[in-house]
């Protein structure tokens, strides 16, 4: 199989590092911003952050038509700056976290699955990112 070209999504979250970390970090923050659209939600999250700890978010169709677990274990934990991990498939995703002015800029670099088309992919990652930067800074 060839591999895949890595995808990047980013954005800058008008909030410091300290609790942009935070609230990326924790279950009950994860469960309420992890969706790339409102026809979606986390109903639980598990969340062990330390080299070889896991990490479990159960994704769902509202409707219930459709729900998997993204989940994954950490091969890096910087803090403030770095979490890498490796997903249940092997494929691997690394996301840096860079403080510049009270503002915080997310980047997230993952291997794409081979299923869905990686602009699709892309559009579905940057949508949960995105959801994430509005979660922070309404809270």
């Amino acid at each position: 199989m060839t591999k895949l070209t890595r995808i990047t999504v980013e954005a800058t979250v008008n909030a410091p590092v300290a609790k942009v970390w935070k609230t990326w970090n924790t279950p009950s923050d994860i469960m309420q911003w992890n969706t790339p659209d409102p026809s979606w939600h986390t109903p639980s999250s598990e969340n062990d952050l330390k080299v070889g700890g896991q990490f479990k978010n159960r994704m769902e169709a509202k409707d219930g038509s459709f729900g998997f677990d993204f989940e994954g274990i950490y091969d890096s934990v910087v803090l403030y700056q770095e979490i890498t991990y490796t997903m249940g498939d092997g494929r691997q995703a690394t996301t840096l976290f860079t403080e510049q002015g009270g503002r915080t800029h997310i980047a997230t670099t993952f291997d794409p699955e081979t299923e869905n088309e990686p602009e699709f992919q892309k559009q579905g990652w940057q949508s949960i990112l995105n959801n994430f930067v509005k979660y922070v800074e309404s809270n």
